[in-house]
């Protein structure tokens, strides 16, 4: 164990790309991991999915994929050297590398991230990276405080495009750090921003390690203004409407089943978004629309054998297959992912029909698409593509006069690919900023 008699931040991942978070803070013989997520571009550059994946956690650290940490993970033999995990949300970028952890490790996150990733873990029990079996999790909500060694944290709820995120206000024996995991005040609920920003400025923290993902391209529209266009949109379409949207984006899919409604069509969701539903359903937090309600359909592919999570949703809920989708186009809104592109040649789209893509951020392999197999897929159908979304991530103008509210002395950003960009867009802010380097030893104080 390393003992650090000043607290201390090492950043594993997250560093000039999007996602792949990975920040161990030391503070005496405390070591605590935020966030353990999955690079997408350091995996992508030696794997891709289904066909090449990797073997085992051992494969990933060898190749530089997973950082080198001594009694890190359950495939070394040496004792912990880790006190706790704690996950800012549940998309895989900030969680999935959590399953090469040791078990005596515990997770802390939010409840309804706990939900998703048990279902996952459930979904996906061939890959590796799902692997949460013997995992200690330990949930929390804003207003908890949580004293791990000489470390205490105080989780604050944040809004993005998955229920469940949290920021975290961070005390050490040196100064306080906040760390804004991914968050966001153009959404359906920017009370909850305001909320971590309001508790981060009041503790004129030392450190602040923010996300950047916004710095270019810039996605700057509602909720209500997607629904506005999907409601546009699918009113004028005469034949199916297909979609992709991420799996537990719950503000989407409540979008998409208003509209469906308002539309007079059904919508029609995969086994796995339906899985997922089920399980966070009862949460009374996240008004989530029921499986039972007759406007949300499951889509059911001809299989000879259903997994046994697939056969308690076609249990529960109303199915509906490629054929009765086919017959009934007019009346669909169908959730289809790149990987059941395939089911087209069974549906075979009628002319008038469109495809809505709902989503940009890669949140998991099943939003990894090849773009120009997709557009083959279309432009053979004729579905004209339509891109209709609400990044999860904060504009560079809120994230300006967030920072400027907070007011550390420092700011690391990460989670962005652009961090110059930042540097000089911030630049007469009164705090200094570092554009961290991997693995490098930053000191608080």
């Amino acid at each position: 164990m390393v003992i650090s008699l000043v607290a201390s931040i090492i950043f594993y991942g997250g560093v000039n790309e999007v996602g792949g978070n990975k920040i161990l803070v030391r503070d005496d013989d405390t070591s605590i991991l935020f966030d353990f997520g999955v690079s997408f571009k350091l995996r992508d550059s030696f794997y891709s999915a289904p066909f090449l994946s990797p073997k085992s956690g051992l494969d990933l650290v060898k190749l530089g994929i997973l950082p080198d940490l001594k009694g890190a993970y359950y495939f070394e033999d040496s004792a912990p050297e880790i006190d706790a995990v704690f996950l800012s949300h549940s998309h895989m970028d900030h969680s999935a590398h959590i399953s090469f952890l040791k078990r005596e490790i515990p997770v802390y996150c939010g409840e309804t991230t706990a939900t998703i990733l048990s279902a996952l873990s459930n979904v996906h029990t061939a890959n590796i990276e799902f692997n949460l079996k013997g995992m200690r999790f330990k949930t929390f909500r804003t207003g908890n405080k949580i004293k791990v060694g000489s470390i205490e944290i105080r989780p604050i709820h944040v809004d993005h495009s998955v229920p469940g995120s949290y920021g975290f206000i961070i005390h050490t024996s040196s100064g306080t750090i906040v760390y804004t995991g991914d968050f966001r005040l153009h959404g359906l609920k920017p009370e909850l921003t305001e909320d971590f920003i309001s508790a981060a400025s009041k503790e004129q923290p030392d450190v602040v390690v923010c996300e950047n993902t916004n710095m270019t391209e810039v996605e700057f529209s509602s909720e209500s203004e997607v629904m506005a266009k999907l409601n546009r949109i699918i009113g004028g379409t005469s034949g199916i409407v297909l979609t992709e949207f991420a799996y537990a984006d719950v503000d989407r899919l409540r979008s998409f089943h208003e509209v469906a409604v308002a539309n007079n069509r059904q919508l029609v969701i995969s086994l796995r978004q339906a899985y997922i539903l089920h399980k966070l359903s009862g949460d009374p937090h996240l008004n989530m629309p029921r499986l039972k309600d007759g406007n949300i359909l499951v889509f059911q592919k001809e299989k000879r054998r259903h997994f046994r999570w697939e056969q308690e949703i076609m249990d529960t809920s109303e199915t509906i297959s490629p054929t009765e989708v086919s017959r009934r186009q007019s009346g669909i809104i169908l959730f289809m992912s790149f990987f059941d592109l395939n089911w087209l040649v069974d549906i075979n789209p009628s002319p008038g029909s469109c495809y809505i893509l709902s989503a940009s951020e890669p949140f998991n392999e099943e939003m990894e698409i090849d773009f120009e197999r997709l557009l083959n897929w279309l432009e053979h159908y004729g579905l004209p593509q339509y891109h209709i979304h609400v990044s999860g991530h904060i504009t560079p103008l809120h994230l300006r006069e967030a920072l400027k509210a907070i007011r550390p002395r420092k700011i690391f950003p990460i989670h962005g690919e652009r961090p110059k960009l930042f540097s000089k867009f911030m630049g007469d802010l009164d705090s200094k900023i570092i554009m961290p380097e991997k693995e490098k030893v930053y000191e608080i104080i």
